[in-house]
């Protein structure tokens, strides 16, 4: 049985924080998700031998009209007007870099045991599938590999610190 002052409170501590979904496992098969952002099964608890779905009321941050660009505004069709010689400053061209994130929360770890040496560290060349780090969740130890292949261009977690999911590991450059 599901105790639902249980459920409200958990639903407390992941609205008051930063962390995007909470699943508990129970030894009796039962499981408990909840997650902020809607996914395509929809929100809610579910249990392993009979799901029931309850929708959690999540607040969303309110959507601010974006702000009209500076210039003349033209009669005709209220269009701001710019000038046709303007535009954009140039940005000197850096390589576009990929974002590997964390797929989920737990501690992250450079290198399959302590004393060992790094999968990867910046300059390293990687290929598509290659295991860039471990993320341990729930005293599970997962590999996370890469989506891409090229060179590691930055390494933005210290080995044995805490992650956020979608927080942003490594930088690499497909191109290199």
């Amino acid at each position: 049985m599901i105790d639902l002052r249980y459920v409200k409170k958990l639903v407390e501590l992941l609205d008051g924080s930063s962390v995007d979904s909470i699943e508990i496992s129970s030894d009796k098969g039962m499981k408990i998700r909840i997650s902020k952002t809607p996914q395509q099964r929809g929100m809610g608890l579910a249990t392993a031998a009979a799901p029931v779905q309850v929708a959690v009321p999540m607040t969303a941050p309110a959507l601010m009209p974006a702000p009209l660009p500076a210039g003349r505004m033209t009669p005709a069709d209220g269009v701001p007007a710019t000038p046709e010689t303007a535009s954009p400053p140039a940005e000197p061209s850096k390589p576009k870099l990929l974002e590997v994130k964390s797929p989920m929360v737990g501690t992250f770890y450079r290198s399959p045991e302590p004393g060992a040496a790094a999968y990867v560290s910046e300059g390293s060349r990687i290929a598509k599938g290659e295991i860039l780090c471990i993320i341990e969740a729930m005293k599970i130890m997962n590999e996370i590999e890469s989506e891409y292949a090229g060179i590691v261009r930055e390494v933005l977690v210290s080995d044995a610190h805490p992650v956020e999911y979608g927080q942003v590991l490594f930088r690499i450059d497909p191109n290199g």
